[in-house]
């Protein structure tokens, strides 16, 4: 009996380059922040994150997300122009110091920042807001790049409070859909878009099992690629936390990390095609790894 499944056999495509999806593909993080939840402030100069971003790519990263913003629980509103300053010099960095192949990607709900990082050479809009912010939905059209649309709901200062559902599987599916609604009517084209469940935003312990063990609706409903990302986030933590290990008490954000490969080659097995991690390494070993076995398996 087959227990692997292949992954959708979708595509991305910018500037004449084709990403294939039907391949596990993995995103390493680059925050250009000084406040991010576990590695602000590591890589917030030019030269720290073109360092952090070629060794990504030597251990396999296929995908470099660059974000400007914290958007953890309680993070500081960034005003446009210094996150225009993050993130513009550090694309414009990467694109010439590693050329036009790498994909990159813009971690933002900004409109104004998503028109400069594809001018300076991104290829993705990764936006937690979903293209809610007035104007998004309308720039990721005209820019007619591949968009990633996660389910949030409110902003970092008051997420928490609304992780309030009667069933988190049928609600989160339905905003997403309003999301993906109001993006196509904006112009955005449905080859374009990437859905993200948003773990860690505006949802609790629980509602990340349930998502987690039913990613496959999403992906069967909707049609689309999906990207998963749960890396060193409040969940994993508390998965730790409750396995009653003494070695575990007070443990860092990056102790999360095993247990976060393990729980995006479980989104892999349901069929997402793009998981986001801080560690690159050990996640494009788990991923291809999981793509031998499956050809094996089939």
């Amino acid at each position: 009996m087959p227990i692997f499944t292949p992954l959708p056999n979708k595509q991305i495509h910018f500037k004449n380059k084709t990403l294939n999806l039907a391949e596990p593909k993995v995103m390493g993080v680059l925050n250009v922040t000084p406040d991010s939840f576990s590695d602000g402030g590591r890589f917030d100069t030019v030269e720290n994150a073109l360092r952090h971003c070629e060794e990504m790519l030597n251990y396999g990263a296929d995908i470099i997300d660059i974000g400007g913003e914290s958007t953890r629980p309680n993070a500081a509103i960034v005003s446009t122009d210094t996150e225009l300053e993050r993130v513009v010099p550090v694309i414009s960095a990467v694109r010439q110091n590693f050329g036009n192949d790498v994909w990159l990607s813009i971690d933002t709900s900004n409109p104004a920042v998503m028109q400069a990082a594809i001018n300076a050479g991104a290829d993705i809009i990764n936006d937690v807001r979903g293209l809610r912010k007035d104007g998004a939905a309308q720039v990721a059209a005209a820019l007619d790049c591949p968009v990633i649309i996660m389910h949030s709901r409110g902003e970092p200062t008051t997420m928490n409070s609304l992780a309030r559902y009667t069933d988190v599987i049928s609600e989160v599916k339905s905003e997403l859909q309003t999301a993906i609604t109001a993006a196509k009517s904006a112009g955005v084209r449905h080859e374009n878009i990437i859905i993200d469940m948003g773990m860690g935003f505006a949802k609790d312990h629980v509602h990340h099992q349930k998502l987690l063990a039913n990613l496959h609706e999403f992906i069967t409903h909707f049609d689309l690629p999906m990207l998963f990302g749960v890396s060193r986030k409040r969940f994993l933590g508390e998965c730790l936390n409750a396995m009653s290990l003494e070695y575990l008490n007070n443990h860092t954000a990056q102790d999360r990390d095993n247990i976060g490969t393990l729980a995006h080659i479980f989104a892999l097995q349901q069929g997402a095609s793009i998981v986001r991690v801080h560690d690159v390494k050990p996640m494009v070993q788990a991923a291809k790894f999981w793509q031998m076995m499956s050809a094996f398996d089939r």
